[in-house]
Protein backbone atom coordinates (compact mmCIF):
# COMPACT_ATOMS: atom_id res chain seq x y z
CA UNK A 1 0.00 0.00 0.00
CA UNK A 2 1.54 3.45 -1.22
CA UNK A 3 0.96 6.03 1.23
CA UNK A 4 1.33 10.06 1.23
CA UNK A 5 0.89 13.41 2.20
CA UNK A 6 -0.01 16.31 0.29
CA UNK A 7 -0.79 19.80 1.57
CA UNK A 8 -2.83 22.60 0.51
CA UNK A 9 -3.27 26.35 1.48
CA UNK A 10 -6.17 28.99 1.47
CA UNK A 11 -6.56 32.20 2.75
CA UNK A 12 -9.59 34.41 3.49
CA UNK A 13 -10.61 37.57 1.70
CA UNK A 14 -9.21 39.90 3.97
CA UNK A 15 -5.27 38.54 3.01
CA UNK A 16 -3.67 41.55 1.33
CA UNK A 17 -3.10 39.61 -1.73
CA UNK A 18 -7.04 38.05 -1.84
CA UNK A 19 -7.51 42.34 -0.90
CA UNK A 20 -5.98 43.12 -3.95
CA UNK A 21 -7.06 40.59 -6.43
CA UNK A 22 -11.17 41.86 -5.16
CA UNK A 23 -10.46 45.22 -6.30
CA UNK A 24 -8.95 44.13 -9.67
CA UNK A 25 -11.97 42.26 -10.47
CA UNK A 26 -14.47 44.47 -9.08
CA UNK A 27 -13.33 47.00 -11.20
CA UNK A 28 -13.89 44.19 -14.49
CA UNK A 29 -17.20 44.00 -13.53
CA UNK A 30 -17.53 47.33 -13.14
CA UNK A 31 -16.54 47.45 -16.99
CA UNK A 32 -18.46 44.44 -18.09
CA UNK A 33 -21.41 46.09 -16.58
CA UNK A 34 -21.75 48.96 -18.76
CA UNK A 35 -19.30 47.52 -21.69
CA UNK A 36 -19.49 43.61 -22.44
CA UNK A 37 -16.84 44.51 -24.76
CA UNK A 38 -14.42 46.32 -22.84
CA UNK A 39 -10.94 45.14 -22.25
CA UNK A 40 -9.44 45.10 -19.21
CA UNK A 41 -5.68 44.49 -17.90
CA UNK A 42 -6.07 46.15 -13.82
CA UNK A 43 -3.66 45.19 -11.59
CA UNK A 44 -4.05 46.53 -7.56
CA UNK A 45 -1.17 46.94 -4.70
CA UNK A 46 -1.98 47.45 -1.33
CA UNK A 47 -0.16 48.07 2.02
CA UNK A 48 -0.99 50.78 4.89
CA UNK A 49 -3.14 53.18 4.10
CA UNK A 50 -2.52 53.06 0.23
CA UNK A 51 -4.58 51.52 -2.59
CA UNK A 52 -3.09 51.61 -5.41
CA UNK A 53 -4.30 50.68 -9.06
CA UNK A 54 -3.01 50.06 -12.79
CA UNK A 55 -3.16 48.90 -15.74
CA UNK A 56 -4.46 48.86 -18.94
CA UNK A 57 -8.56 49.38 -19.58
CA UNK A 58 -10.28 50.05 -22.74
CA UNK A 59 -13.76 51.08 -22.91
CA UNK A 60 -16.25 53.90 -23.74
CA UNK A 61 -18.09 53.22 -20.22
CA UNK A 62 -17.31 55.56 -17.60
CA UNK A 63 -17.01 54.05 -14.38
CA UNK A 64 -16.01 55.41 -10.88
CA UNK A 65 -12.86 53.50 -10.17
CA UNK A 66 -12.44 55.24 -6.67
CA UNK A 67 -15.96 54.26 -5.65
CA UNK A 68 -15.55 50.65 -7.01
CA UNK A 69 -12.30 50.19 -4.40
CA UNK A 70 -13.89 51.77 -1.55
CA UNK A 71 -16.96 49.85 -2.02
CA UNK A 72 -14.78 46.50 -2.25
CA UNK A 73 -12.48 47.30 0.62
CA UNK A 74 -15.37 47.93 2.84
CA UNK A 75 -17.18 44.72 2.14
CA UNK A 76 -14.56 43.07 2.57
CA UNK A 77 -14.69 44.15 6.44
CA UNK A 78 -11.95 46.84 6.62
CA UNK A 79 -13.89 49.29 8.05
CA UNK A 80 -11.90 50.53 11.26
CA UNK A 81 -8.93 52.61 10.86
CA UNK A 82 -7.10 50.73 13.61
CA UNK A 83 -7.26 47.75 11.43
CA UNK A 84 -4.55 49.96 9.70
CA UNK A 85 -6.55 49.72 6.52
CA UNK A 86 -9.90 51.06 5.82
CA UNK A 87 -12.53 52.17 3.30
CA UNK A 88 -12.84 55.78 4.16
CA UNK A 89 -9.67 57.02 5.09
CA UNK A 90 -7.28 55.32 2.81
CA UNK A 91 -6.12 56.36 0.00
CA UNK A 92 -6.71 55.57 -3.67
CA UNK A 93 -4.52 56.19 -6.32
CA UNK A 94 -4.91 55.43 -10.32
CA UNK A 95 -2.44 55.11 -13.31
CA UNK A 96 -4.84 53.37 -16.01
CA UNK A 97 -4.07 53.85 -19.27
CA UNK A 98 -5.53 51.80 -22.87
CA UNK A 99 -4.27 48.74 -24.04
CA UNK A 100 -1.77 48.98 -26.28
CA UNK A 101 -3.32 48.52 -29.95
CA UNK A 102 -0.74 45.95 -30.84
CA UNK A 103 -1.94 43.87 -28.15
CA UNK A 104 -5.66 44.75 -28.93
CA UNK A 105 -5.55 44.19 -32.96
CA UNK A 106 -3.88 40.51 -32.23
CA UNK A 107 -7.59 38.77 -31.83
CA UNK A 108 -8.84 40.14 -34.71
CA UNK A 109 -6.17 40.14 -37.39
CA UNK A 110 -5.23 37.29 -40.36
CA UNK A 111 -6.54 34.47 -40.55
CA UNK A 112 -8.19 34.47 -37.51
CA UNK A 113 -10.69 37.91 -38.16
CA UNK A 114 -13.91 35.57 -37.63
CA UNK A 115 -12.87 33.47 -35.57
CA UNK A 116 -11.00 35.24 -32.65
CA UNK A 117 -7.80 34.92 -32.19
CA UNK A 118 -5.85 34.38 -28.68
CA UNK A 119 -5.02 38.08 -26.92
CA UNK A 120 -1.65 36.48 -25.79
CA UNK A 121 0.66 33.17 -25.75
CA UNK A 122 0.84 30.99 -23.23
CA UNK A 123 -0.46 27.39 -21.85
CA UNK A 124 -3.33 26.80 -19.78
CA UNK A 125 -3.96 23.42 -17.39
CA UNK A 126 -7.27 22.28 -16.14
CA UNK A 127 -7.68 19.52 -13.46
CA UNK A 128 -10.23 16.89 -12.16
CA UNK A 129 -10.29 14.55 -9.87
CA UNK A 130 -13.20 11.94 -8.35
CA UNK A 131 -11.97 12.37 -4.69
CA UNK A 132 -14.23 14.88 -3.78
CA UNK A 133 -17.97 15.93 -5.52
CA UNK A 134 -16.77 19.13 -6.39
CA UNK A 135 -13.75 17.16 -8.82
CA UNK A 136 -11.29 19.00 -6.70
CA UNK A 137 -8.55 17.73 -4.76
CA UNK A 138 -9.12 17.27 -1.40
CA UNK A 139 -6.85 19.55 0.52
CA UNK A 140 -7.85 22.67 -1.42
CA UNK A 141 -11.16 21.86 -0.99
CA UNK A 142 -11.24 21.65 2.54
CA UNK A 143 -8.65 24.36 2.52
CA UNK A 144 -11.36 26.66 1.02
CA UNK A 145 -14.22 25.49 3.35
CA UNK A 146 -12.32 26.10 6.52
CA UNK A 147 -11.22 29.83 4.67
CA UNK A 148 -14.75 30.66 3.91
CA UNK A 149 -15.84 29.11 7.54
CA UNK A 150 -13.25 31.72 8.54
CA UNK A 151 -15.20 34.32 7.30
CA UNK A 152 -18.73 33.60 8.12
CA UNK A 153 -18.12 33.09 12.00
CA UNK A 154 -16.78 36.70 11.33
CA UNK A 155 -19.22 38.60 9.76
CA UNK A 156 -22.51 36.47 10.92
CA UNK A 157 -20.92 37.56 14.65
CA UNK A 158 -20.45 33.66 16.40
CA UNK A 159 -16.66 34.99 16.78
CA UNK A 160 -16.79 38.66 16.77
CA UNK A 161 -13.29 39.46 17.74
CA UNK A 162 -11.92 38.23 14.34
CA UNK A 163 -10.62 40.33 11.85
CA UNK A 164 -10.48 39.90 8.11
CA UNK A 165 -6.99 38.68 7.84
CA UNK A 166 -6.20 34.82 7.72
CA UNK A 167 -4.91 31.77 6.38
CA UNK A 168 -5.70 27.75 6.41
CA UNK A 169 -4.36 24.84 5.55
CA UNK A 170 -4.43 21.09 5.21
CA UNK A 171 -2.39 18.19 5.11
CA UNK A 172 -4.25 15.35 3.86
CA UNK A 173 -3.03 11.02 3.99
CA UNK A 174 -3.56 9.58 0.66
CA UNK A 175 -4.01 5.80 0.55
CA UNK A 176 -3.33 4.11 -3.18
CA UNK A 177 -4.35 7.63 -4.16
CA UNK A 178 -7.53 8.25 -2.43
CA UNK A 179 -7.62 10.26 0.86
CA UNK A 180 -7.97 8.58 4.42
CA UNK A 181 -7.39 11.17 6.42
CA UNK A 182 -6.65 14.42 7.48
CA UNK A 183 -3.01 14.36 9.20
CA UNK A 184 -3.10 18.33 9.99
CA UNK A 185 -4.74 21.48 9.99
CA UNK A 186 -3.19 25.10 10.28
CA UNK A 187 -5.59 28.18 10.90
CA UNK A 188 -3.93 31.90 11.39
CA UNK A 189 -6.55 34.08 12.05
CA UNK A 190 -6.36 37.98 12.84
CA UNK A 191 -8.02 39.05 16.33
CA UNK A 192 -8.46 41.78 18.53
CA UNK A 193 -5.60 42.47 20.82
CA UNK A 194 -7.87 41.71 24.10
CA UNK A 195 -9.06 38.08 23.05
CA UNK A 196 -6.76 35.50 24.69
CA UNK A 197 -5.09 32.69 23.15
CA UNK A 198 -6.76 29.83 24.97
CA UNK A 199 -10.13 31.02 24.09
CA UNK A 200 -9.65 31.67 20.49
CA UNK A 201 -7.99 28.25 19.95
CA UNK A 202 -10.94 26.45 21.55
CA UNK A 203 -13.34 28.56 19.83
CA UNK A 204 -11.28 27.54 16.19
CA UNK A 205 -11.52 24.40 16.94
CA UNK A 206 -14.97 24.10 17.68
CA UNK A 207 -16.46 26.68 15.68
CA UNK A 208 -14.18 26.42 13.04
CA UNK A 209 -12.73 23.27 12.69
CA UNK A 210 -15.16 20.53 13.70
CA UNK A 211 -17.42 22.21 11.79
CA UNK A 212 -15.69 21.89 8.45
CA UNK A 213 -13.77 18.64 8.26
CA UNK A 214 -15.77 15.18 7.89
CA UNK A 215 -16.04 13.09 10.78
CA UNK A 216 -14.79 10.32 8.77
CA UNK A 217 -11.49 11.98 7.68
CA UNK A 218 -10.83 12.96 10.98
CA UNK A 219 -8.78 10.85 13.82
CA UNK A 220 -7.37 10.96 17.00
CA UNK A 221 -3.95 11.57 15.57
CA UNK A 222 -5.18 15.06 13.78
CA UNK A 223 -2.52 17.58 14.65
CA UNK A 224 -4.70 20.96 14.86
CA UNK A 225 -1.97 24.16 14.93
CA UNK A 226 -4.35 27.62 15.64
CA UNK A 227 -2.26 30.45 15.45
CA UNK A 228 1.13 28.66 15.98
CA UNK A 229 3.25 31.88 16.85
CA UNK A 230 0.03 33.41 19.54
CA UNK A 231 -1.06 36.95 18.62
CA UNK A 232 -1.88 38.06 15.09
CA UNK A 233 -3.40 41.57 16.05
CA UNK A 234 -1.41 43.14 12.95
CA UNK A 235 -2.91 41.77 9.59
CA UNK A 236 -4.16 42.85 5.90
CA UNK A 237 -2.29 45.42 4.18
CA UNK A 238 -1.22 47.27 7.75
CA UNK A 239 1.10 44.09 7.96
CA UNK A 240 1.78 42.71 4.48
CA UNK A 241 1.56 44.58 0.96
CA UNK A 242 -0.71 42.95 -1.31
CA UNK A 243 -0.33 42.38 -4.94
CA UNK A 244 -2.83 40.77 -7.84
CA UNK A 245 -2.07 37.82 -8.69
CA UNK A 246 0.36 36.40 -6.33
CA UNK A 247 -2.26 33.45 -4.96
CA UNK A 248 -2.05 31.66 -8.77
CA UNK A 249 -2.04 28.16 -6.70
CA UNK A 250 -4.35 29.19 -4.06
CA UNK A 251 -6.47 30.18 -7.27
CA UNK A 252 -6.78 26.79 -8.79
CA UNK A 253 -6.05 22.65 -7.41
CA UNK A 254 -3.18 23.83 -4.00
CA UNK A 255 -0.08 22.75 -5.87
CA UNK A 256 -1.92 19.73 -7.23
CA UNK A 257 -1.19 19.39 -11.08
CA UNK A 258 0.49 21.42 -12.99
CA UNK A 259 0.08 25.43 -13.37
CA UNK A 260 0.96 27.29 -16.56
CA UNK A 261 1.92 30.32 -14.61
CA UNK A 262 -1.01 33.21 -15.49
CA UNK A 263 -3.36 34.92 -12.70
CA UNK A 264 -6.58 35.25 -13.26
CA UNK A 265 -8.30 38.35 -11.48
CA UNK A 266 -8.30 41.67 -13.23
CA UNK A 267 -8.23 39.96 -16.74
CA UNK A 268 -11.44 40.47 -19.39
CA UNK A 269 -11.73 36.66 -20.93
CA UNK A 270 -10.21 37.96 -24.14
CA UNK A 271 -7.12 37.26 -22.16
CA UNK A 272 -6.97 33.42 -22.84
CA UNK A 273 -4.86 32.93 -18.64
CA UNK A 274 -8.74 33.29 -17.36
CA UNK A 275 -10.51 31.95 -20.22
CA UNK A 276 -8.04 29.05 -21.22
CA UNK A 277 -7.89 28.06 -17.83
CA UNK A 278 -11.30 27.78 -17.42
CA UNK A 279 -12.14 26.20 -20.07
CA UNK A 280 -9.21 23.54 -19.49
CA UNK A 281 -11.56 22.83 -16.55
CA UNK A 282 -14.88 22.82 -18.05
CA UNK A 283 -13.20 20.22 -20.20
CA UNK A 284 -11.21 18.01 -17.36
CA UNK A 285 -14.06 17.88 -15.21
CA UNK A 286 -17.11 16.75 -17.66
CA UNK A 287 -14.40 14.11 -19.23
CA UNK A 288 -14.03 12.80 -15.34
CA UNK A 289 -17.53 12.93 -14.86
CA UNK A 290 -18.52 10.84 -17.38
CA UNK A 291 -16.03 8.07 -16.21
CA UNK A 292 -13.39 8.14 -18.79
CA UNK A 293 -10.95 8.85 -15.76
CA UNK A 294 -10.22 9.32 -12.27
CA UNK A 295 -7.90 11.79 -12.68
CA UNK A 296 -7.33 14.30 -15.56
CA UNK A 297 -5.09 16.95 -16.32
CA UNK A 298 -5.58 19.39 -19.62
CA UNK A 299 -3.10 21.20 -21.03
CA UNK A 300 -4.00 24.25 -23.60
CA UNK A 301 -1.71 26.39 -25.37
CA UNK A 302 -2.14 29.32 -27.88
CA UNK A 303 -0.07 32.20 -29.95
CA UNK A 304 -1.42 35.53 -30.07
CA UNK A 305 -3.50 36.55 -32.80
CA UNK A 306 -4.52 32.63 -33.62
CA UNK A 307 -7.73 31.28 -32.98
CA UNK A 308 -6.87 27.35 -32.36
CA UNK A 309 -4.77 26.18 -29.71
CA UNK A 310 -1.03 25.34 -31.02
CA UNK A 311 -1.45 21.76 -28.63
CA UNK A 312 -3.87 20.27 -26.41
CA UNK A 313 -2.41 17.66 -23.90
CA UNK A 314 -4.65 15.35 -21.56
CA UNK A 315 -3.22 13.17 -18.55
CA UNK A 316 -5.07 10.67 -17.44
CA UNK A 317 -2.25 9.38 -14.69
CA UNK A 318 -3.09 5.94 -15.67
CA UNK A 319 -6.53 6.31 -14.42
CA UNK A 320 -8.40 6.64 -18.25
CA UNK A 321 -10.78 4.41 -19.67
CA UNK A 322 -9.31 5.02 -23.32
CA UNK A 323 -5.65 6.48 -23.93
CA UNK A 324 -4.76 9.75 -23.16
CA UNK A 325 -4.37 10.75 -27.25
CA UNK A 326 -8.03 9.18 -27.09
CA UNK A 327 -9.15 11.47 -24.88
CA UNK A 328 -7.44 14.42 -26.85
CA UNK A 329 -9.36 13.49 -29.89
CA UNK A 330 -12.75 14.06 -27.20
CA UNK A 331 -11.64 17.23 -26.12
CA UNK A 332 -11.63 18.22 -29.68
CA UNK A 333 -14.73 16.68 -30.60
CA UNK A 334 -16.91 18.06 -27.68
CA UNK A 335 -14.93 21.43 -27.00
CA UNK A 336 -14.23 24.38 -28.98
CA UNK A 337 -11.13 25.75 -27.32
CA UNK A 338 -10.98 29.11 -29.55
CA UNK A 339 -11.02 31.93 -27.36
CA UNK A 340 -14.39 33.70 -28.64
CA UNK A 341 -16.46 30.32 -28.76
CA UNK A 342 -15.00 29.70 -25.34
CA UNK A 343 -16.44 33.23 -24.21
CA UNK A 344 -19.44 32.54 -26.12
CA UNK A 345 -20.10 29.03 -24.74
CA UNK A 346 -19.24 29.80 -20.54
CA UNK A 347 -21.03 33.57 -21.70
CA UNK A 348 -17.58 35.26 -19.70
CA UNK A 349 -19.04 38.75 -20.55
CA UNK A 350 -20.78 38.85 -17.49
CA UNK A 351 -19.41 40.88 -14.35
CA UNK A 352 -19.58 37.79 -12.36
CA UNK A 353 -15.29 37.98 -11.66
CA UNK A 354 -15.46 39.61 -8.09
CA UNK A 355 -17.02 36.19 -5.85
CA UNK A 356 -14.24 34.19 -7.70
CA UNK A 357 -11.22 36.26 -6.20
CA UNK A 358 -11.36 34.23 -3.13
CA UNK A 359 -12.13 31.01 -2.26
CA UNK A 360 -10.85 29.94 -5.68
CA UNK A 361 -12.28 30.01 -9.01
CA UNK A 362 -12.98 26.31 -9.19
CA UNK A 363 -15.08 23.42 -7.38
CA UNK A 364 -17.93 25.44 -6.53
CA UNK A 365 -21.47 25.36 -7.44
CA UNK A 366 -22.32 28.85 -7.48
CA UNK A 367 -24.53 29.33 -10.52
CA UNK A 368 -22.68 32.23 -12.09
CA UNK A 369 -19.12 29.40 -12.38
CA UNK A 370 -20.49 28.08 -15.85
CA UNK A 371 -17.19 26.07 -16.36
CA UNK A 372 -18.30 24.02 -13.62
CA UNK A 373 -21.27 22.78 -15.46
CA UNK A 374 -21.56 19.38 -16.24
CA UNK A 375 -23.16 20.07 -19.69
CA UNK A 376 -21.17 17.72 -21.66
CA UNK A 377 -21.09 14.61 -20.00
CA UNK A 378 -24.24 12.96 -22.08
CA UNK A 379 -22.51 13.98 -24.60
CA UNK A 380 -19.12 12.34 -24.14
CA UNK A 381 -21.04 9.05 -23.45
CA UNK A 382 -22.77 9.26 -26.16
CA UNK A 383 -19.76 9.47 -28.54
Amino acid sequence: MEKHLFTSESVTEGHPDKVADQISDAILDGVLSKDPSGRVACETMVTTGLAFVSGEISTDAYVDIPTVIRKTINEIGYTDARYGFDSETCAVVTAISEQSSDIWSGDARGHAVQEGGAGDQGMMFGYATTETEEYMPMPIHLAHLLARRLASVRKERVLDYLRPDGKTQVTVEYEDGRPVRVDTVVVSTQHDPDVGIDQLRDDIRTKVVEAVVPDELVSSDLKLHVNPTGRFVKGGPHADCGLTGRKIIVDTYGGVGSHGGGAFSGKDPTKVDRSGSYAARHAAKNLVAAGLATRCEIQIAYAIGIADPVSIMVDSMGTGDVSDQELVEIVRKHFDLRPRAIIERLDLRRPIYRQTASYGHFGREEADFSWERLDKVDDIKGG
